[in-house]
């Protein structure tokens, strides 16, 4: 007989981690120890998959879950056996509008269908927010729907949602009444602005998108937030079920690239004051009915690719925009900041036509290599400052990071609207600059030259027979040292950026793939709550870190001690009475030794750790060796910061070169 579908739902060993509260290799260990642990019913050998109930049942009878962890955690799994988006969505948006403060899902723009499964769901969500809260519930079920479906789902990051409610409200003096989305998607630009604007200076939000599900849940955030208005389903484009609104500020991150918007159907729209948008040119047509949606004074903002700035087939659109004094501001992003991630992305500042467009200026800013952008060393956007970055350059003609272009001057033959145009490139180039440089350059250099000095002192001996070795796993079964395995990072509970004083920072070999990459941290007391329980592996200091895969493969002292390993991450801590660390790590580190070391049963190549060998050698001859290793490192840093400096160097004497600012002779 089949179990019911409550019964039925299957977890993975990650998804038990989570329901528990600990890391995925507790879990792989109670499978070992204990024989009472459920069998699989799916899935593969690497990654099994269990039945729920069964889980459930044996963390209640062992006393292995954390409540606290395991409420949520527990409901997911059964929303997740829904299968489709829509109908997760449906049940997400139902249970925010029943835990809103007006608890009414007829306040959703349309009646959303719930079968038996859902409804039962629904229940049982609105039930746990009685001990989790209404607001962690949702937030929680909400963040899960749309991580799961990611790539169907396009959302405006926070931060940037935030910066464009920024921009909107520094360009208006009098009261904000009216906010519109024409493509509110899950509401994102909404709930920022129902942030900003709260209490009683509040405004009416107004969304709309084609897409019921979306807009529903767009509604659901709304009514959480206490806001006034609401959404509407309906195309925008093709049947805009809000025409004759006249809102004082709109925000919009429209979709791009679609070539079925509607062409055809609405060429003799009245919405297209400034020309019939061209069948490749969508985003135009968002922006003429975002013109058209605004109130005398208003402003909009919105999000668009890059390409709207430059493409030929719109020029002729956005010349008529210059020449009606309805396009003020064009802000170029830097990478990264929504997706398409690999794409500067543009921000477009529009008005109502202006009633003296002949004196019109455009205020071009352009934040790529400014402070906030991504560096070489710091590949995340720092949103604070790059919002500073950007409302400066629109407050004061003092910044660097901007220009105002007269129209007259844009209405060339291809009415190019990048900013990079026409803001000079930031900078760096500056003599000032190049003094400390060359500074760091000497004694780099310095050091680096020490350091070799000494080094090219040491001879390699004549061969004096075969010395005796031993494995990092004798040397453990001998209590010489122990070996723990890094475990799975809590990825939610990962704070991204700069380790503050009271963090630890996190590692795994993604870090050490691109270690420019963003950096990662957790709370001190959450490291060290994680390492007690078990659940996290922690280094100190004189501890050996050792890399189990063999594409990344290296081992060091950890200097930056303390830090969470992740996975494929080994944690060596030696006896010092019987073992030098700087000499194992040296001995560690030798690429023949990874290679014979090395397993290649599956795809991806991974050394064993316990089977790496190491000199047998008398702690004081371990010592001599780890001082040479040491002096190694300390050359390797001095090499890697020399080329670094010297890059840099490069790199602004070659802007200098190109500009003509290097002196002639």
């Amino acid at each position: 007989m089949p179990l019911p579908a409550e019964q039925a739902v299957s977890v993975t060993l990650a998804e038990i981690a989570r329901i528990a509260g600990v890391g995925r290799a507790a879990v792989s260990n109670w499978r070992r120890r204990y024989p009472n642990f459920p069998s699989p019913v799916g899935g593969s050998d690497a990654s099994p998959q269990f039945l729920l109930a069964e889980v459930e049942r044996w963390l209640d009878q062992e006393k292995k879950g954390k409540t606290a962890a395991g409420r949520l955690e527990r409901l997911w799994p059964q929303v997740e056996a829904l299968g489709d988006r829509n109908s997760m969505g449906t049940l997400v948006a139902v249970v925010g509008a029943e835990l809103s403060p007006s608890g009414d899902p007829g306040a959703l723009p349309v009646r959303l269908p719930t079968s038996p499964a859902q409804q039962s769901l629904i229940d049982r969500a609105v039930r746990l927010a009685e001990h989790e809260g209404p607001a962690k519930t949702f937030g929680f079920l909400l963040q899960r729907w749309l991580g799961t479906h990611v790539r169907q789902i396009i959302t405006t990051p926070e931060p940037l949602a935030e910066l464009m409610v920024g921009i909107a409200g520094s360009s208006r003096a009098r009261p904000v009444r009216m906010v519109l989305d024409p493509a509110c998607g899950t509401g994102s630009l909404l709930f920022a602005a129902a942030r900003h604007w709260s209490g009683s200076e509040q405004p009416t939000l107004v969304g709309q998108d084609v897409d019921p599900t979306l807009a529903s849940v767009a509604a659901a955030r709304l009514l959480m937030a206490g806001a006034k208005g609401g959404t509407t389903v309906a195309d925008t484009l093709r049947a805009d079920a809000l025409g004759g609104i006249e809102a004082d500020i709109v925000l919009c991150n429209p979709p791009s690239n679609e070539r079925d918007w509607g062409h055809d159907e609405v060429a003799t729209d009245t919405r297209w004051l400034f020309g019939q948008p061209p069948r490749t040119e969508p985003e135009l047509a968002w922006v003429q009915h975002a013109v058209a949606s605004l109130a005398p004074g208003g402003t909009a903002v919105m999000v668009l690719p890059p390409a709207v700035a430059s493409r030929r087939a719109g020029r002729r659109i956005r010349s008529a925009l210059l020449r009606a004094g309805a396009l003020r501001t064009v802000i170029a992003l830097p990478p990264g900041a929504a997706p398409p991630h690999g794409v500067g992305l543009h921000i477009w500042v529009l008005g109502r036509p202006s009633d003296d467009p002949a004196n019109a200026v455009v205020r071009l800013v352009d934040t790529v290599g400014r402070s906030g952008a991504p560096t070489p060393n710091q590949s995340v956007i720092d949103w604070p400052q790059l919002r500073d970055t950007v409302l400066d350059a629109l407050r004061s003609d003092e910044s660097s990071a901007a220009v105002s272009v007269p129209v007259i001057e844009l209405l060339d033959d291809q009415v190019d609207l990048t900013p990079a145009r026409y803001v000079p490139a930031p900078d760096s180039a500056a003599a000032a600059d190049l003094r400390p440089s060359w500074t760091q350059f000497d004694l780099r250099l310095n050091e680096a030259r020490d350091l070799g000095r000494i080094l090219s002192e040491l001879v390699p001996m004549t061969d004096e027979g075969i010395v005796a070795s031993t494995t990092v796993g004798e040397l453990e079964l001998a209590g010489a040292l122990e070996l723990h395995t890094g475990q799975a990072l809590p990825e939610p509970r990962l704070r991204r950026g700069e380790r503050p004083a009271d963090g630890v920072r996190t590692l795994a070999v993604p870090d050490l793939v691109n270690p420019d990459g963003p950096h990662h941290w957790l709370p001190t007391a959450e490291a060290n709550e994680g390492e007690r329980a078990g659940s996290m592996t922690v280094s100190r200091s004189q501890d050996i870190v050792v890399v189990g895969a063999l594409r990344a493969f290296d081992a060091w002292v950890d200097l930056a001690a303390p830090t969470v390993l992740g996975p494929q991450l080994h944690l060596i801590r030696v006896d010092p009475t019987v073992l030098d660390p700087w000499f194992l790590a040296g001995c560690l580190r030798s690429p023949a030794n990874a290679r014979q070391a090395g397993t290649h049963a599956s795809t991806s190549s991974r050394v064993d750790v316990r089977r790496l060998q190491v000199p047998r050698l008398p702690l004081d001859e371990q010592r001599a060796y780890g001082e040479v290793h040491r002096r190694l490192s300390a050359f390797d840093d001095a090499v890697r910061e020399l080329r670094e400096v010297a890059g840099g160097i490069g790199r602004t004497l070659g802007e200098l070169l190109a500009t003509g600012r290097l002196p002639r002779g």
